[in-house]
């Protein structure tokens, strides 16, 4: 079972960087949450897959009597993934309110405070042409 899962975090961090390469921003943030979801299923991973017990303690001894699974990486994977998801709807919202600024997610098109490349020097005013 680690094996397969082993795989899947490999795919799921090849399709996350392909993404993340891309100029599209909205690409991006898809391959930001996949490499986050690749995290996750690491730590599930490395918390050992059991079917073990559940880690509860029984009244009157003072530890688990038989093997039992492993309750952090459950923990740290749950608030993981709340805490994704708060950064995911963060960022859609950021990432629609500038497409309705700029008009693209093109991250080489998001140019609000730099001048486009095909910008004429010789046009230019003269306070303009001391700021570039």
């Amino acid at each position: 079972m680690e094996t397969a899962l082993a795989i899947l975090v490999g795919l799921l961090v090849a399709a996350s960087v392909y993404l993340m390469l891309g100029r599209n921003v909205l690409r991006f943030l898809f391959g930001l949450v996949l490499l986050s979801n690749a995290a996750n299923l690491t730590i599930f991973a490395a918390g050992r897959l059991t079917r073990a017990a559940p880690p509860l303690i029984p009244e009157g001894l003072a530890a688990p009597a038989d093997l039992v699974a492993n309750a952090l990486p459950q923990a740290l994977i749950l608030t993981a993934i709340v805490i994704g998801f708060g950064l995911l709807a963060f960022t859609l919202v950021l990432v629609y309110r500038a497409y309705l600024a700029l008009g693209t997610l093109n991250s080489d098109r998001m140019r609000y405070a730099e001048p486009h490349l095909d910008d004429d020097p010789k046009t230019m005013s003269q306070p303009e042409q001391q700021a570039s």
